[in-house]
């Protein structure tokens, strides 16, 4: 399990990270999602011991980033967003490098470095030099180097990143074949990919945490939204089914809102403000998805700075 509280990391004073608070159980696959300098790639450093977090502690298991660093990395495979490789070495001789430096026994190699040449799909290039290499290819060594040494932790930032259509389709099933063996954490700032591969999502904006929840949980939660010639907030919120009332504000002389509801209740919505003679303009129901989530995340933070 891995447990980080109150991470921050600082610089120049500037915070990068600021005070994030998660934990992530055995086997999930989650998505760290944001847009590009909200933070992603700073955590993932903290968190596979690269970088040093300026106040914080980020726990694996029983084990804690600084006393027990080095113990912590040898459990976790990490794809830097722009992986280092050596240029000059062919794939398999870059690999077995990787599998020197994640300690395996010369005896178990060979077994390990042809399973992870034929999941990464990397037979045809395996004799090539990586300098020979298009950047597609040389993310999947990436991912190789990561992989090789069955890691209980995979940690993979931006790893469709450079690939073509038909190599993203292929990484996402790798991902899903390394979710039952590890637990993995994907970072990316596409929605699609934390769509495709994840079950929880965790967005970051401006180097703060400010969702974090299941997307089958974000799918199953549904609203309403009303358009009507008046305020009424007290009357929404007696009708039996409506959870919560957001005003959406006024405009051109219509009052709008959000209702916290299931889809069923928009019929005796209709029939509530039907019989106080509120004038209704529109009732429509409205699926929460991520992307909606994603904009909501954003527009909040939008708001917040604007009133600091």
């Amino acid at each position: 399990m891995i447990q980080v509280k109150g991470l921050s990391r600082h610089y120049g004073g500037v915070p990068v990270v600021d005070h994030v608070s998660f934990t992530i159980g055995d086997g999930e696959v989650v998505g760290l999602l944001g847009h590009n300098g909200a933070g992603k790639t700073t955590i993932m450093r903290m968190i596979t011991g690269f970088l040093e977090p300026t106040s914080g502690t980020i726990r694996i298991d029983d084990l804690e980033i600084g006393p027990a660093t080095r113990e912590i990395q040898q459990r976790i495979g990490y794809l830097p967003e722009n992986c280092p490789v050596w240029p000059e070495m062919t794939v398999v001789d870059f690999l077995d490098f990787s599998a020197t430096l994640h300690g395996l026994p010369e005896k178990d190699k060979p077994k390990a470095l042809r399973e992870t040449i034929v999941r990464t799909g990397l037979q045809e290039k395996a004799l090539a030099p990586i300098h020979t290499l298009s950047r597609g290819y040389r993310q999947r060594v990436g991912v190789a180097q990561a992989i090789l040494h069955h890691p209980k932790i995979v940690i993979l930032d931006e790893p469709t990143n450079g690939l073509d259509p038909t190599q993203i389709r292929q990484m996402r099933s790798l991902i899903a074949e390394l979710a039952t063996e590890a637990t993995v954490i994907v970072s990316t700032h596409i929605l699609q990919e934390v769509q495709a591969v994840c079950a929880r999502v965790l967005i970051l904006r401006a180097g703060r945490l400010v969702v974090d929840a299941r997307l089958d949980a974000l799918e199953a939660d549904s609203r309403l939204l009303v358009t009507i010639d008046r305020a009424a907030d007290d009357l929404l919120k007696t009708i039996p089914g409506v959870k919560e009332v957001h005003s959406t504000g006024m405009a051109q002389g219509r009052h709008g809102y959000i209702l916290n509801a299931e889809y069923t209740v928009a019929p005796l919505v209709a029939k509530q403000l039907a019989e106080a003679k509120v004038g209704l303009f529109s009732l429509q129901p409205e699926k929460r998805d991520l992307e909606t989530v994603f904009a909501e995340a954003n527009d909040v933070h939008t708001s917040e700075r604007g009133l600091q």
